[in-house]
């Protein structure tokens, strides 16, 4: 009944036409002193094809709005085909709905892939923090004259961690909180070093370095991360030999260590998210992260980063900056 009310209210205009029409035609045949059984049963003709048409059409309406209410039931996803209509205006409808159906479909796809891939770090995040959190306890139920300097390595390896899923939270996020300003490169890289010196110091690992004397246009503390992340890369796949710092162009930062080095066929896969290559399956700590999110930030700070290695002779991190597309604030 309640669609009843619908389609008559829809069709009132043409219902009020359509009586007004042979109203018109009644009048003029009187004036005219034309017999009414002229037009009687034309007229009759016509309301029975009418009505016929009006029971045709609201029973095709019907079977619609039928199969609309069964749509509505259910999930977006689910939705396959839908009703046939002759009608442009409908058709058009049809086809916005199609659209934000698959709109609705890939924004519940990219969720899900970033859900499941928050899930796997997070949970091979736990197992890693596990580790100098163990080895601090240790170090507590038997100290010793090096348990200090064991606690500030531990310490620094979970001051990583967190850093790292904090960025990995954030290069999803939709709101950006870079902020480019004019900064002595020097003053990032020192920084950086310093975080690291302990690691450099009980492993006997050499640091050439000089001050490089060079202004770059970077957000401060997403660059820092690339460094520290590389940093961190260097000493721990270098056992003994050295990590030097240099420019070997004038916008071109290079860390090259001389660690283990990579092979040719994990160079193409090695900022790939989770992709640890054949070191990463011989490091307990290898996430796969570190690279793909030094490459996420790179590409946000407009820097080129390129890795050149050889197995078992050391590797090569390259940073090109491309300042002309940055502006300071």
């Amino acid at each position: 009944m309640e669609f009843f009310k619908r389609y008559i209210l829809k069709n009132i205009k043409l219902i009020c036409f359509s009586v007004l029409s042979f109203t018109i035609f009644a009048i003029m045949f009187f004036l005219y002193e034309i017999p009414i059984g002229a037009i009687t049963y034309p007229t009759i003709l016509c309301l029975f094809i009418a009505l016929v048409f009006i029971i045709f059409d609201y029973i095709k309406k019907l079977h619609i709005h039928n199969k609309l209410l069964e749509i509505q039931k259910l999930e977006p996803k689910l939705i396959s085909n839908m009703p046939k209509t002759d009608n442009i205006l409908e058709h058009d409808y049809q086809i916005i709905i199609k659209n934000l159906k698959q709109n609705i479909y890939n924004l519940e796809t990219t969720k899900n892939k970033q859900y499941s891939d928050m899930i796997d770090y997070y949970t091979l995040w736990a197992h890693q923090i596990k580790t100098p959190i163990t080895s601090m306890k240790l170090t507590l139920k038997n100290p010793s004259d090096t348990s200090k300097s064991q606690f500030q390595t531990d310490l620094h390896r979970i001051e990583q961690y967190v850093d790292m899923v904090l960025a990995f939270m954030r290069l999803n996020s939709e709101y950006s909180d870079y902020i480019f300003k004019e900064y002595p490169l020097d003053e990032i890289i020192k920084t950086s070093i310093k975080k690291f010196s302990h690691d450099f110091i009980s492993k006997k690992i050499k640091l050439d370095y000089f001050p490089l004397n060079k202004l770059i246009i970077t957000d401060k503390k997403w660059f820092s991360l690339i460094i520290e992340q590389l940093l961190s890369n260097a000493l721990k796949y270098t056992q003994t030999g050295s990590i030097k710092i240099y420019c070997p162009h004038d916008q071109t930062l290079c860390i090259r260590d001389t660690g283990i080095g990579i092979k040719s066929e994990d160079i193409p896969r090695i900022f790939d998210k989770g992709y640890t290559g054949y070191n990463g399956h011989n490091a307990r700590h290898s996430s796969g992260i570190g690279l793909y999110i030094c490459k996420r930030i790179s590409s946000n700070l407009k820097i080129k980063i390129k890795v050149a290695s050889e197995y078992n002779k050391g590797t090569s991190v390259y940073l090109t900056f491309d300042q002309q597309e940055i502006t300071p604030i």
